[in-house]
């Protein structure tokens, strides 16, 4: 990609649509793998979003009907297209991010995944887990976070750059 093709992407107005859609794909593909991963354990889809939906609620969320499930839903959605659009502002301003779109996603994706696990969740109100979480699982987590909320929003908006 050129320069004056990455400083499109700087040039080209905000694309509300752009970035619902690439928020869609990486939120879709984080969740899938989530729920795979835990489907193998024994975890269903229904718990799987319970468990977002603590975050914003605290425990009611994990012990109550299907509005949790539904919160769930959009919380876990509504995060993904919020760093989607921290990432298309950014790639924006700063060129270099839609240059090297390999570099700048698994970066982004590794600081989302601390920024969440760090920051985010222990200001929220999930329940402390009272079994200890597996290598795998911290693997899984953090290889889904960097490559589908990192990675591959950073390679659409470089594809969508490039077409402008």
């Amino acid at each position: 990609m050129s320069a004056s093709s990455a400083a499109t992407v700087a040039r080209r107005p905000w694309s509300f649509t752009t970035v619902l859609w690439i928020g869609l794909i990486a939120g879709t593909l984080d969740i899938s793998d989530n729920l795979v991963y835990n489907a193998l354990r024994g975890v269903t889809p229904a718990m799987v979003f319970r468990f977002i939906a603590s975050g914003l609620v605290g425990v009611a969320a994990v012990q109550t009907g299907w509005a949790p499930v539904g919160l769930g839903v959009f919380l876990h959605y509504f995060i993904a297209f919020s760093w989607t659009a921290i990432f298309y502002a950014s790639a924006r301003k700063f060129a270099f991010l839609v240059r090297r779109p390999v570099l700048s996603g698994l970066v982004y994706g590794g600081f989302v995944y601390l920024f969440m696990n760090v920051v985010v969740v222990p200001l929220s109100r999930v329940p402390h887990l009272t079994r200890h979480i597996s290598l795998a699982a911290h693997i899984n987590a953090v290889l889904s976070v960097v490559i589908f909320v990192g990675l591959v929003p950073s390679l659409l908006v470089r594809r969508g750059s490039a077409r402008g």
